[in-house]
């Protein structure tokens, strides 16, 4: 139970407190209710307020998500919900504020607001669902999307280079970036955990299934069956290790990862360990990378954790600042001073 300001006990939530009454208008089989029911159970565990939560949207079937989570939200438009975020934030700080964004919304138009909301460090959740194609405007290619990839915009095949959002986010400079998928809820629940919870940006994208129109992308990785053998789960402080038979590691040459197969119960001395809060972002670049390389396992977990001071508290303490050195200021005599100039006819 949480304790108001001297009154009774609050009622614990759950995950029903966060069940909105709208109809969930995504088609079945859909990833993103996984996601949402994921979040859903998340929310309820972090001791704050329902009031406090607000989920921030732009355009696209994620950007659904604020009228299904029983908070509050903004849809906003495309690409812009990191900026709204900002604004907010900003406004006031002891809002947990949540980004939901897709692979196009976020790094199509929306790009440029992603990298700056990112690079500033203002404190909130990104959650970028990635299914590599758009969806919501029925198949067309998306900056994931495959090379050579055929959609309905691309008939022949894309001939643009797929981005990378974990690469991107790394570059930006990021506090907290990882990665989940949609068919591990465990995990999913984990990361958001973990994210919510981080001091500063956070940025997690999810593998997601479009069932409609680009189905099976992730496979590899989603199956149960084919997972082991695929996907490796970054831990920190211990090595690369993964595969059915836990026998298949990842070990430097110099800075080229390699994979190695190792027999016995332990891997092998020497082995490069996971090191997430190390403040040079190479050595989460370089396992960012792995997945764009044929013959090597999709890194899931925690990429990069690491502190740094937010965007909202430095500008808080500069208000504070001058406040303290000019004292109060007065609007109407900022707008009617004598700082003026006259353009010439």
């Amino acid at each position: 139970m949480e304790k108001g300001n001297g009154g009774p006990a609050a009622p614990a939530l759950t995950k029903k407190d966060f069940i909105s009454g709208q109809d969930v208008r995504w088609c079945p089989g859909c990833g993103d209710y996984a996601i949402l029911s994921t979040a859903q159970s998340v929310l309820p565990k972090l001791g704050i307020p329902r009031e406090n939560f607000v989920m921030v949207s732009g355009i696209g079937c994620s950007s659904r998500f604020p009228y299904y989570v029983n908070t509050y939200g903004f849809h906003s438009i495309h690409g812009r919900a990191p900026t709204f975020a900002t604004g907010l934030k900003l406004a006031r700080p002891d809002l947990s504020i949540w980004i939901i964004t897709g692979d196009g919304d976020g790094l199509s138009i929306g790009g440029n607001h992603l990298l700056h909301i990112m690079r500033r460090n203002v404190d909130c959740t990104i959650l970028l669902f990635n299914n590599r194609i758009y969806g919501l405007t029925k198949g067309q290619c998306s900056p994931t999307s495959e090379f050579n990839k055929k959609t309905k915009s691309t008939p022949l095949g894309s001939i643009d280079y797929p981005i990378n959002p974990i690469s991107i986010a790394l570059a930006a400079e990021a506090t907290f970036i990882a990665r989940t998928i949609d068919t591990d809820p465990k995990h999913m629940a984990a990361i958001f955990h973990q994210a919510a919870t981080h001091k500063g940006t956070s940025f997690v994208e999810v593998f997601q299934n479009c069932i409609i129109f680009n189905d099976g992308a992730f496979e590899a990785v989603a199956d149960k069956t084919t997972r082991p053998d695929n996907a490796i789960y970054l831990e920190h402080g211990k090595p690369l290790v993964y595969g059915k038979d836990r026998r298949q590691a990842i070990h430097l040459d110099g800075w080229k990862p390699r994979v190695t197969t190792f027999d016995g119960a332990q891997p092998p001395d020497g082995l490069p360990t996971h090191d997430e809060t190390a403040e040079d972002p190479s050595w989460a670049y370089l396992l960012s990378r792995m997945d764009h390389q044929p013959g090597f396992p999709v890194p899931f977990g925690v990429f990069r954790r690491v502190h740094r001071e937010t965007y909202e508290d430095l500008l808080c303490g500069q208000i504070e600042s001058a406040r303290a050195k000019h004292g109060p200021s007065d609007l109407q005599e900022l707008l009617t001073g004598e700082d003026t100039w006259t353009v010439p006819a």
